[in-house]
């Protein structure tokens, strides 16, 4: 299958993927016993989706038996600015890289669809194309395609691209020669777990997604817990510290994709604005974008955290304004933002003035400062 190898790689080079590589179907041992682990310490959260499916995640034919190889794509959206360079902005909100464009799963299913729809018309293939929309693991098989490795961050470096590459899978009844999976090229390096805000890593090459202000931001629907909100400085939705000072974004070049070039609201957001939002402007601001996804309340807890942090007092008035918002994660927030930034007799005032009509036990914690009933993990705390 020299012939359709050589043809569907370059086609997917023609459709504008500039990472491609192809990885056998068979299992992995290695990436399932990686997987089972990271479940058995518990890193998952609240993911409660990784444990119900971790068997597929863990063999790509366990996904689908008729599997044979695996076409897997990388579209480079490295940026053109340092995403640090923020941080000092304390008033201004941090928005993850990826998620300042265009949603990329869009934009990855559409030239999928087009390298899938090649494939079935010239070499009368079955497919199935993933793009981050089913339990495939896609950095291991990334890696065994030879576009990359999982560094000490778990997540790809590819010696061309960096660290900066949205992954895409076509699954295919062909049998396709594979690629050499790419070697580590970390090194004696931990310049990624150094920096690490929340020390998510508990060791090289093993994430606690619990302490990830990634997973935080975006995928954990409760509270955050109070140990972790001074460490999130500005970021609202994500974190790239560990992504961008990988050495190997020297390589890296800025995206050349138009739908992933950032939006100007999403460079350096004013965190007072984000506030504001309900959640019908919610929807509008960001439709077409990952961060809709997440829903306004979560967001603008984020967004209260940051203002918590921030140190200026001129946002407080933001702040005091969504002690009687009607979702809890976003009331709490508010509550612990506006003890932040007030003076103690101002705060007590307003908790004479609040705390004796709230019923939700979370938000009661704020304001007598125990904080909240669950932590991130959903342990009781200690």
């Amino acid at each position: 299958m020299t012939d359709a190898r050589d043809a569907i790689l370059a086609q997917a080079r023609s459709l504008g993927f500039q990472a491609v590589g192809v990885a056998s179907a068979d299992n992995a041992p290695a990436d399932g016993e990686g997987l089972r682990q990271f479940l058995r310490l518990g890193y998952a959260g609240d993911m409660a989706w990784l444990p119900r499916t971790a068997e597929r995640c863990a063999a790509p034919r366990a996904l689908w038996p008729e599997a044979r190889s695996v076409v897997v794509v990388g579209l480079n959206y490295g940026p053109a600015h340092d995403p640090l360079r923020l941080l000092a902005a304390r008033t201004r909100g941090i928005v993850s890289a990826y998620a300042q464009g265009r949603d990329y799963h869009d934009v990855l299913k559409r030239r999928l669809r087009r390298l899938a729809r090649f494939v079935v018309d010239t070499f009368a293939a079955e497919v199935k194309l993933f793009v981050d929309t089913a339990p495939v693991m896609e950095k291991p098989l990334a890696a065994r395609a030879g576009l990359g490795w999982q560094g000490k961050h778990t997540n790809l470096v590819s010696r061309r691209h960096g660290s900066w590459l949205f992954l895409g899978e076509l699954f295919t009844t062909l049998d396709l020669a594979p690629d050499d999976a790419e070697a580590d090229h970390c090194g004696s390096c931990r310049q990624c777990l150094d920096v690490c805000p929340t020390d998510a890593f508990p060791a090289p090459y093993r994430l606690d997604a619990r302490r990830c202000i990634s997973y935080l931001t975006i995928e954990h629907k409760g509270h955050i817990a109070p140990e972790f909100r001074e460490a999130m400085g500005n970021r609202i939705y994500g974190c790239d510290d560990c992504l961008a000072v990988c050495p190997w974004n020297k390589f890296a070049r800025r995206t050349e994709e138009y739908a992933f070039l950032p939006r100007a609201e999403l460079t350096a957001p004013r965190l007072a604005d984000l506030a504001a939002l309900d959640d019908r402007t919610f929807r509008t601001v960001f439709s077409g974008s990952p961060i809709k996804r997440t829903g306004r309340d979560r967001f603008v807890r984020n967004v209260l955290i940051a203002i918590g942090n921030c140190g200026d007092v001129t946002v407080l008035p933001v702040a005091k304004g969504l002690l009687g918002d009607p979702s809890p994660l976003v009331r709490a927030m508010a509550v612990w933002a506006s003890q932040r930034l007030a003076p103690p007799a101002a705060f007590a005032a307003l908790r004479a003035r609040h705390a004796p009509a709230e019923r939700d036990p979370d938000v009661l914690a704020e304001w007598h400062g125990t904080g909240p009933a669950t932590s991130a993990s959903g342990d009781a705390p200690a």
